[in-house]
């Protein structure tokens, strides 16, 4: 599970709304799309219609169950997310793009050292939602342009989203084909699953492709390596129970019967990502993912250390810094209590065994008697 953003957004779409949708040759402007996301360094880019209305009904079913947790925003805004249009009016089409971020990084071995932090791999690099926000950007001016060059006074409106709004992403990267719903939630490809995901909610009807087939077949790999056993069921996951949930979502404290299953994850979780054969055949992502800070490969101890000040500034461009250094403290408390009783564990939980936060201090408390 990666971090869904509650931001609804600010900005209003970029003009007006198109008015003679018949003058654009959409195969042919489709076409061209296409290869312009290529050379933003887009991996696939794919066209949807708004129609989501197989997805809303999953999404309400599971909201209805609490798996949401504390997510909040995700129970008020389901109607922007069920409703292409509602979110941005004129809303006509939507265009699904992937960006690969898969960089060569030692994930077993790092999860397999519990004095060192394991951290997902996607927050490892730079933001993921400015980058594609930027690109995506990018792209839509281009088909702008295009548009007025070919058909002077049309104009057209669009927005760009990259887990930034409620947007259905998977089921958009799904029915426009350039991914489909693994069992573990997560859009995948037959390149892998470690891939990010943006669109653009375009006022232009376009031809939409055809969805692509599911390929998991009858392996439940991910199902089975869940440390927590959040995915209660193929396509389904209890959020309240996942590491990634618990370690950036949740604001408070982390369940204590769930502490000892984080081990040494302090933001978020990539075991069912890790294990899932298609991810054998990813290829090297954007090298604006790749690990900054040296948080690949980086004990609990050293981060533990950190001042708010480090943090703040060590972490600037990082999606990790929404957490606040709260929270990032208490991430770490949980793993320093998952690891074997040394010295180096015990000295650094002490040095915030009387922090200002309760909630730091509460997890620092559970750590050391965890431990000795």
């Amino acid at each position: 599970m990666h971090e869904t953003n509650s931001d609804t957004g600010t900005n209003a779409p970029a003009t007006s709304t198109i008015t003679d949708k018949n003058k654009v040759d959409g195969f042919a402007l489709v076409k061209k799309i296409k290869a312009w996301g290529h050379e933003l360094g887009f991996a696939e880019i794919g066209i949807a219609s708004t129609d989501v209305s197989a997805a809303s009904q999953k999404l309400l079913l599971w909201l209805e169950s609490g798996y949401h947790g504390e997510m909040d925003y995700m129970a008020k805004h389901a109607n922007l997310r069920t409703t292409p249009a509602l979110l941005v009016p004129g809303t006509l089409s939507v265009i699904s793009a992937r960006l690969n971020y898969w960089q060569e990084f030692k994930s077993k071995q790092v999860l397999a050292d519990p004095e060192h932090a394991y951290i997902s791999h996607y927050a490892l690099g730079r933001d993921y939602h400015k980058t594609m926000r930027k690109r995506l950007q990018k792209l839509a001016e281009r088909i702008e342009s295009d548009v007025a060059t070919s058909n002077p006074g049309l104009q057209l409106s669009y927005r760009v989203f990259s887990d930034s709004a409620p947007v259905l992403e998977v089921e958009f990267a799904r029915q426009s084909g350039i991914a489909w719903r693994g069992k573990h939630s997560l859009s995948l490809t037959r390149k892998g699953s470690w891939h990010f995901l943006g669109e653009i909610y375009l006022s232009l009807p376009l031809p939409a492709d055809k969805p692509i087939d599911d390929y998991c077949g009858t392996c439940q790999r991910c199902i089975d390596a869940c440390p927590t056993k959040a995915i209660v069921a193929p396509y389904n996951v209890d959020a309240r129970l996942c590491i990634s949930y618990l370690t950036i979502e949740l604001p408070g404290s982390v369940p204590v019967e769930l502490r000892p299953l984080i081990g040494n994850r302090i933001y978020g979780c990539d075991d069912c990502q890790l294990c899932c054969p298609w991810n054998r055949f990813a290829q090297l992502g954007d090298t604006a993912f790749a690990a900054r800070q040296g948080l690949e490969n980086t004990t609990l101890a050293e981060l533990f250390a950190w001042t708010e000040q480090d943090f703040e500034s060590r972490l600037a461009g990082s999606p990790i810094r929404r957490i606040g250094h709260e929270r990032w403290l208490r991430n770490i408390a949980v793993a320093l209590g998952n690891t074997p009783s040394s010295p180096n564990a015990t000295a650094a939980l002490e040095t915030r065994r009387h922090h200002p936060s309760a909630l730091v201090r509460e997890h620092v408390s559970w750590a050391l008697s965890n431990i000795c």
